[in-house]
C-alpha cells in the first residue's frame, strides 16, 4: 500500500470520517489556527493594549513612550532562538511558556482590578509587562519551531501560511475591537488570561508529539555561520543598515499613535476600537495583500520606491491632523480622523510587504531561516529604540514637530535605497542590482 502524498498525508491521517474528537483536534489545520492566535495575542497585549491601558490611566507622554521599549525582546529573540533547538523539544518549550505567558496576562487583569479603586501599582505593572515581553518573545521561538517540526514537509509548511498569517490577524484584531472596549481594565486583561488558558489546556492535550529532524538540531549548531555568513554579502552592512531604518517613519508615527488620538483628538476607547481595531486592521491586511501583488506583477525593483514614497508621505497627512485637530466629537471630525488613519494603515500595509519582500530576498538559500530570522528582527529595531523617545518629544515640542521628525526620519532609507543592492529572487546568490 502505498502512502499518500506528502501535500495531503499530514491532514488526511486525521480527516477520515470515523475520526475521533481527539483526532480532529490534532489536525493541522486546528493546531496551527490556535497556536498563532496565540502567539499575536500576548504581543498585542504587551505592544497595544498596555499604551492604551496607561494613556487612560493618564500618564504623562514620556512615560507612555518608554513603552515601544517592551518591543526589544521580539528583536533580539533571534539570539537565544538556538537554545530551544539544543535543549528540550519544542512541545515542551510551547506548553512551558504558554503557561508562563498566560499567567502573567491573568496576573495584569488581578493588578487592573486592585487599581480600580486605590490605583494601579504602576512599577509592578510595568515589571510584568517585561517580563510579559521577554516571555511572549520565547513563545514565538517556540511555536514557530513547533510549526518546522511537526509539518516537516515544505509543501506542508507552505500549505499552511496563509492561515497562520489569519489567525495571528484574528488575534490583532480581537485585541484591538473587543478587549480594548469592555468598560473595565480588569475585565480586558482577563478575557485576554481566560482565553489563553482555554488555548493551554487544549494545546496541553492536543498537540501532536512530534520528533524532530535531524536537520533542525544541525541548523542550530550552524547558526553561528549562518549569522556570519548574513555579513558575508554583497554591501552587507548597507542592507542590514536599510532594513533596520526602512520603516523608521512609520514606526516612530505610531508609537504614540494611541495618546495623540485618545487626548488630542477626543477618540474615546469604544471609538479606537473600531479605528484602529476594526478598520485599521482591515486596511493594513487590505495593503499588504495589494503590496505583495504589486510585487508579484511589477517586480521588487520597479515597485519599491512608489511604495516607498506612498508609505513615507503618508506621514505628512498626520502632520495635518496634529495641525487642525479634528475633534472625534463630531461626525465631520470623526469621518476625518477614521479617513486618514485607514489611509496610513494602508500605506503602512505597502511598505510592510515591501521590506518582507526585500528580506527575503537578501536571505541565501542554504541559510533561509536564521537570515530571515535576523532581518525580520531588525527591521523594527530602529522604531523600537528611537520610538521609546517619543512620548519625550511631544512634551517637550508637541505632536506636530514629532510628526515632522517622523518624516524627516524616514529620508535616510530613502537615501540608501539609491545604494542598496535590490534583488529580483533570493537564488542571484547576493549579486543584486541597485534599485533604479
Amino acid at each position: 500500500m502505498t502512502n499518500p502524498p506528502p501535500e495531503t498525508s499530514t491532514e488526511a491521517q486525521v480527516c477520515a470520517p470515523d475520526s475521533t474528537p481527539s483526532e480532529r483536534a490534532t489536525r493541522p489545520s486546528v493546531w496551527v489556527s490556535t497556536t498563532y492566535f496565540a502567539e499575536g495575542l500576548p504581543y498585542m497585549v504587551v505592544r497595544f493594549i498596555s499604551a492604551v491601558y496607561f494613556t487612560d490611566l493618564g500618564m504623562r507622554e514620556s512615560l507612555i513612550g518608554y513603552l515601544n521599549w517592551l518591543g526589544v525582546p521580539w528583536n533580539l529573540k533571534f539570539l537565544w532562538a538556538p537554545l530551544l533547538d539544543l535543549y528540550g523539544r519544542k512541545r515542551t518549550w510551547l506548553l512551558g511558556v504558554q503557561g508562563i505567558v498566560t499567567a502573567l496576562i491573568l496576573l495584569l487583569g488581578v493588578l487592573a482590578f486592585v487599581g480600580e479603586s486605590s490605583g494601579p501599582p504602576v512599577v509592578l505593572v510595568i515589571a510584568v509587562l517585561t517580563v510579559l515581553a521577554f516571555s511572549a518573545a520565547t513563545h514565538d521561538i517556540a511555536i514557530d519551531g513547533y510549526y518546522l517540526d511537526a509539518l516537516p514537509g515544505k509543501r506542508d509548511q507552505a500549505a499552511y501560511t496563509g492561515l497562520r498569517v489569519m489567525a495571528y490577524r484574528i488575534a490583532v484584531l480581537f485585541a484591538k475591537f473587543a478587549l480594548i472596549a469592555l468598560p473595565f481594565w480588569w475585565l480586558g486583561f482577563g478575557l485576554a488570561g481566560v482565553v489563553m488558558a482555554g488555548l493551554f489546556l487544549f494545546h496541553l492535550k492536543a498537540l501532536p508529539r512530534p520528533e524532530p529532524p535531524e536537520e533542525v538540531l544541525r541548523a542550530a549548531l550552524s547558526f553561528k555561520e549562518a549569522f556570519v555568513s548574513y555579513f558575508r554579502r554583497e554591501r552587507a552592512a548597507v542592507t542590514l543598515l536599510f532594513i533596520a531604518l526602512y520603516k523608521l517613519g512609520d514606526e516612530v508615527l505610531f508609537s504614540m499613535n494611541s495618546p495623540f488620538l485618545l487626548r488630542e483628538l477626543s477618540v474615546t476607547k469604544v471609538q479606537l476600537a473600531w479605528l484602529s481595531g476594526l478598520f485599521g486592521t482591515f486596511s493594513t491586511i487590505a495593503g499588504t495583500m495589494i503590496g505583495a501583488w504589486w510585487i508579484k506583477r511589477s517586480g521588487l525593483k520597479r515597485a519599491i520606491w512608489p511604495m516607498t514614497l506612498i508609505m513615507n508621505l503618508t506621514i505628512l497627512v498626520y502632520v495635518y491632523l496634529a495641525v487642525a485637530t479634528p475633534q472625534a466629537t463630531s461626525f465631520k471630525g470623526l469621518a476625518t480622523i477614521a479617513a486618514i488613519h485607514v489611509y496610513e494603515n494602508f500605506a503602512a500595509g505597502l511598505g510592510t510587504a515591501c521590506l518582507v519582500v526585500f528580506i527575503m530576498y537578501t536571505c541565501k538559500e542554504e541559510y533561509k531561516a536564521a537570515h530571515f530570522a535576523v532581518g525580520t528582527a531588525v527591521m523594527s529595531i530602529g522604531g523600537t529604540i528611537i520610538g521609546g523617545f517619543g512620548g519625550v518629544i511631544v512634551e517637550m515640542v508637541g505632536y506636530t514637530w514629532l510628526f515632522l521628525l517622523s518624516f524627516a526620519g524616514s529620508i535616510p532609507s530613502m537615501l540608501l535605497l539609491i545604494w542598496v543592492p535590490v534583488e529580483e529572487n533570493s537564488s542571484e546568490g547576493g549579486t543584486g542590482t541597485r534599485a533604479k
